[in-house]
């Protein structure tokens, strides 16, 4: 119990610290158009251009499948033929979808 005072209280007054000695004055940097390319002081209803979805979702998809190759990689020399030759087989799907959305211009950025 004593512990949980004693995160509780130093939560507070790091945070109460922090809130009282951060500098307040806007910087240029902060202000600017970041990643989306909207101000962030405009309108919050403004619509988004579905490439920055696409790449989003293109971006997860790619990074969950090559998650699947660090355990993969880790037990290589103890899988048999057949784990290696599953493992080409989803590289080859893995690739062909890749081919597939560069040659529907999916990657290209106007």
């Amino acid at each position: 119990m004593i512990a949980i005072f004693v995160a509780f209280v130093l939560s507070f007054v790091l945070y109460a610290l922090s809130y009282l000695l951060i500098t307040k004055k806007q910087d240029v940097e902060k202000n600017s158009a970041y990643e989306c390319g909207f101000d962030p002081f405009e309108d919050a209803r403004n619509k988004f251009d579905v490439r920055f979805y696409l790449v989003a979702i293109l971006f997860i998809i790619f990074d969950l499948e090559i998650t699947f190759l660090f355990p993969w990689a880790t037990v290589l020399s103890q899988s048999e033929i057949f784990g290696f030759w599953s493992m080409m087989a989803f590289l080859i799907i893995l690739t062909i979808g890749f081919v597939y959305e560069w040659k529907k211009g999916a990657l290209e950025w106007e």
